[in-house]
C-alpha cells in the first residue's frame, strides 16, 4: 500500500478515536536528504507515527515538534540542517548535508477541507495534480499550509483571500504540469514574501497481468506492495479469481479480444505477458501494439519467442513501427541475475519503474552527479 493510504488510514483510524493528530510534510530540501519534498509523516498525540520524513533522523524530534504544533494548534515550519555534524537534535547523522524544511499542521477535524480531507480526494484521483503548500521562511509570519489542489483546467481544491496569488499559483501549476516536476515560488506580496512548494502527482501505475499463474501471484503482491493499482485477466476462472490474489486486485476472466473492454487504459498502464499461452499473449500484443499511450509491454520468455510472435504477426500483414517495438520489452525485465519468481518479479517492476520514471538502470555509484536532479530546488522569485 502507498504510503499516502497509509497516512489516511491512520487518520481515519485517529478520527474514528478522536485522538488529534498532526501532518509533517517536507516542502523544501538545499542539498542533499534520505527524503525529497513531498514526504509525509502523520503523528498523533500518543507519538504514533505513519509515514516518514527522513531515514530515521529527523522523526524523534520530528515528534516533539509535531506535539508542539498540536499543543498550540498553529501550523509551524522547522528547518532542520543535516549538514551540521555537531547537531545532537538529529542524532542518526545519515550525511545527507541537507536544510529541510518541515512543515507541521495540526488536523481539525471540523474542517471540510483540513490537509488529509485535501489528500484523499488527491489519492482517490486517476489524474495528475498538482498540490500547493504555503509556507513562509520567515517563521513569525502564518504558515499557511495545505491549501490549494490545481487539475489541467485550473484550480481544483480550495481558495484563497488574494486572487492575484492564486492566478500566479495557477500559471506556476500549469508550469508544473507541462514539466512534470515540483516548482518552488517566492511570491512578493507588498515587499512580503509567501513561499509555495506545488508538488506534481502522478495517481500511481495500474500493471496489467496477462496471466493468473503462479509467477503472476507473486508479482501482484509485489506490485501492491509499491502501492500500484493490479488487474489480473486470463481466460481460466479456476486461476483468474479472488481467492489466488490480494483483496485489491482488479480480476477479469475474458477471452484476448475483449480484455481491454474492462480495462481504463491511461499513460500508467503498463502490461506484462505472462499468461505462458503463446496464442493468448500473442493475441494481446497485437491488441496492444496499436495503442500508443501504452508506454510499456513486457514479454516473459526468450528472444526467440517474441521473434516468432513477429512473423506470425507479419503472416498477417502486421509490420510493427519502430515506436510500437520500443515499447515491447522482450526478454523482459533487467538483468539483475534473477532465477527465482520473486527475483524475476523484482527484475520486472524494476524495469517498469525505470521506464515511467525516465530512469537509466545503471548503479547509482556510476552515475555522474547527484542522486537526485537539484535543478528544480531553488525558489523562482516573482512579485505581484
Amino acid at each position: 500500500m502507498r504510503e499516502l493510504d497509509l497516512i489516511i488510514e491512520a487518520f481515519e483510524q485517529a478520527h474514528a478515536n478522536e485522538t488529534e493528530c498532526v501532518l509533517a510534510t517536507v516542502v523544501h530540501v538545499e542539498g542533499s536528504s534520505y527524503r525529497k519534498a513531498g514526504a509525509r509523516m502523520l503523528v498523533d498525540e500518543y507519538g504514533q507515527m505513519t509515514g516518514a520524513i527522513s531515514g530515521g533522523c529527523l522523526e524523534g524530534d520530528a515528534l516533539r515538534k509535531a506535539l508542539h504544533a498540536l499543543h498550540k494548534n498553529e501550523n509551524k515550519l522547522v528547518t532542520y540542517d543535516t549538514s551540521d555534524e555537531n547537531d545532537a537534535i538529529i542524532g542518526a547523522q545519515l550525511g545527507c548535508n541537507g536544510v529541510i524544511q518541515v512543515l507541521f499542521e495540526p488536523i481539525d477535524f471540523g474542517k471540510e477541507l483540513n490537509p488529509i480531507a485535501i489528500l484523499k480526494q488527491i489519492a482517490s484521483s486517476k489524474s495528475k495534480l498538482v498540490i500547493a503548500s504555503l509556507f513562509n521562511l520567515d517563521k513569525s509570519k502564518p504558515q499557511l499550509g495545505t491549501q490549494l489542489v490545481f487539475d489541467e483546467q485550473g484550480l481544483k481544491i480550495g481558495s484563497l483571500e488574494h486572487e492575484q496569488l492564486i492566478d500566479k499559483l495557477k500559471q506556476d501549476a500549469a508550469l508544473v504540469f507541462n514539466q512534470q516536476h515540483d516548482h518552488f515560488g517566492e511570491y512578493m506580496i507588498e515587499l512580503e514574501a509567501q513561499h509555495a512548494f506545488l508538488e506534481f502527482y502522478n495517481p500511481p501505475p495500474t500493471i496489467v497481468l496477462v496471466g493468473a499463474g503462479n509467477d503472476a501471484q507473486i508479482l501482484a503482491q509485489m506490485a501492491d506492495q509499491l502501492g500500484w493499482n493490479v488487474v489480473v485477466t486470463d481466460g481460466r476462472p479456476t486461476h483468474a479469481n479472488a481467492q489466488r490474489f490480494v483483496s485489491s486486485c482488479q480480476i477479469v476472466v475474458s477471452k484476448p479480444e475483449h480484455v481491454l473492454k474492462n480495462i481504463q487504459l491511461s499513460e500508467r498502464t503498463v502490461f506484462v505477458l505472462i499468461s505462458h499461452n503463446y496464442l493468448y499473449d500473442l493475441a494481446i500484443l497485437k491488441l496492444l501494439l496499436p495503442l500508443s499511450e501504452i508506454p510499456y509491454i513486457g514479454l516473459l520468455g526468450p528472444r526467440k519467442k517474441f521473434n516468432r510472435m513477429l512473423d506470425d504477426l507479419s503472416t498477417e500483414g502486421i509490420i510493427p513501427t519502430e515506436d510500437q517495438l520500443a515499447r515491447v520489452f522482450a526478454p523482459i525485465g533487467l538483468n539483475l541475475g534473477a532465477e527465482t519468481p520473486a527475483e524475476i518479479g523484482l527484475s520486472i517492476l524494476s524495469e517498469i519503474q525505470m521506464v515511467l520514471s525516465g530512469g537509466s538502470g545503471i548503479a547509482l555509484r556510476d552515475k555522474q552527479g547527484p542522486i537526485h536532479d537539484k535543478a528544480n530546488m531553488n525558489f523562482k522569485v516573482t512579485t505581484l
